[in-house]
């Protein structure tokens, strides 16, 4: 089954460090929550809430991150890794289930993202598409 989401999200935890070895190098933990903005409930209900823990390799703010996603609706929650790279204001990457809970013990799936900063500060709008199995 084909399906796009988009969250806003926004980060509620952040740790920097610089590396040193070339200006402007820093790696990055990020804690973020979000909340849908176009959202169709699916088997497992309506949305409860979504949790990312992220890392971040940057020299001069871009480059490439890795993290998890944890995504709880009414019924079960899903379980994501996800990997991008940020280049100007924009990060896209690829996202895969690996684990579900619920009515979503089955699911399998994998796609594509893109975050976008909003307006307000550390705000981003997260759009997701992809492809699901349960």
């Amino acid at each position: 089954m084909q399906r796009k989401a988009s969250f806003k999200i926004y980060v509620t935890r952040r740790e920097m460090l610089y590396v040193g070895d070339v200006p402007d190098h820093t790696l990055m933990l990020t804690e973020m929550e979000g909340e849908p903005v176009n959202y169709t409930p699916g088997v497992a209900g309506e949305f409860v809430s979504r949790r990312s823990v992220g890392f971040h390799d940057r020299i001069k703010g871009d480059g490439p991150m890795t993290g998890y996603a944890t995504t709880i609706y009414q019924h079960g929650a899903v379980y994501s890794r996800f990997r991008g790279d940020k280049m100007g204001a924009m990060t896209k990457g690829k996202w895969e289930v690996y684990k579900g809970i619920g009515k979503l013990s089955t699911v399998k799936g994998a796609g594509t993202f893109v975050v976008k900063p909003t307006d307000k500060h550390g705000e981003f709008l997260l759009e997701m598409e992809g492809t699901y199995e349960l």
